[in-house]
């Protein structure tokens, strides 16, 4: 553990540096990086460490968006809107893993899919609160320029990275993370030798909703505007689980890894390929899953004085 915790410090002190190095394209890209990781550290919670396929992430990221967003509409600050945001997709999450959570395999999987759909279509109705589908502008936060913003929400994306991964290394070395890979072997077992798997399970959904409705909100700060099809886009939810897939399933720096390389491969997709842009993606990724099933980490110990040891 205190090992990972080093590596995390000082991965996270380089990227610190990163606004410094690079013009604002380059800060953007990095800021959206960190955003992917959240997403993907956060899935890996339930879907990683428990084994569960979970697709909520996208209500979970348009709920904080608009919580936050409403939240300053009515003058909160920015700050304490976000919190708010993460609050309130904690409570969400905890007692919709009450209620879905009991289903197992691919019925999980559909329930957790419509939630955001659901969502989608209350934001849409809520015209007098949310803009309806119009959207929702947000106030520009007040800095010097264009470049300061753009540093400012860097780091306040950074930041909500580093939560997250601080709860992600917690957990994995906690009794809660035993019971949840416990969980994801055979939860019936499990269940026999008395681990509250329903308890156990609920907790994870929470910890996979909290960080990611952070996320959400600081995007929507970010961006200054946003709409149901934008922060409600079942891709937010797609795309979490491929970057976990790409990095290496359950472990601690996988997401980090899978958001870093769908990021470049989305990125470089995109230039080289833009009509048809989707489909090239699909299929890189569907090859890298493919001869790599348990993540681009795997391939360290392909190497010859990993085998050796």
């Amino acid at each position: 553990m205190r090992k990972d915790a080093l590596i995390a410090v000082a991965l996270c002190a380089l990227v610190g540096l990163f606004p410094y190095a690079v013009e604002a394209y380059w800060l953007r890209l990095g800021t959206t990086m960190l955003m992917y990781g959240v997403l993907a550290m956060s899935w890996n919670f339930i879907g990683g460490m428990a084994g569960y396929p979970s697709f909520a992430v996208a209500a979970f990221f348009g709920l904080g968006a608009y919580t936050g967003a409403v939240a300053q509409k009515f003058g909160v600050p920015m700050g304490l809107a976000w919190g708010l945001a993460g609050l309130c997709a904690l409570v969400f999450a905890g007692l919709l893993g009450m209620a879905l959570l009991r289903l197992r395999g691919h019925y999980f999987a559909i329930a957790s899919l419509v939630v955001a759909e659901v969502l989608r279509e209350l934001v849409n109705s809520a015209t007098d609160l949310t803009g309806g589908g119009m959207g929702l502008n947000l106030p520009v936060p007040a800095a010097s320029s264009i470049d300061a913003q753009a540093t400012f929400f860097f780091y306040a994306m950074l930041g909500v990275a580093a939560a997250t991964f601080a709860a992600s290394l917690l957990t994995a070395n906690s009794k809660l993370g035993f019971g949840l890979r416990c969980i994801q072997q055979n939860e019936s077992a499990a269940d026999m030798l008395g681990v509250n798997t329903t308890w156990y399970k609920v907790c994870a959904f929470m910890l996979s909703g909290v960080f990611v409705g952070v996320a959400g909100a600081v995007y929507a700060s970010w961006v200054n505007y946003i709409e149901p099809p934008d922060v409600f886009d079942v891709l937010y939810s797609v795309k979490a689980i491929v970057m976990v897939l790409l990095g290496g399933v359950g472990s601690l720096f996988g997401p980090l890894l899978g958001a870093a390389v769908f990021l470049s491969l989305e990125e470089l997709v995109w230039r080289k390929f833009l009509d048809v842009h989707t489909g090239v993606l699909g299929l890189l990724i569907v090859l890298l899953v493919m001869f790599l099933p348990k993540g681009l980490l795997s391939l360290s110990q392909r190497l010859p004085w990993a085998r050796k040891r």
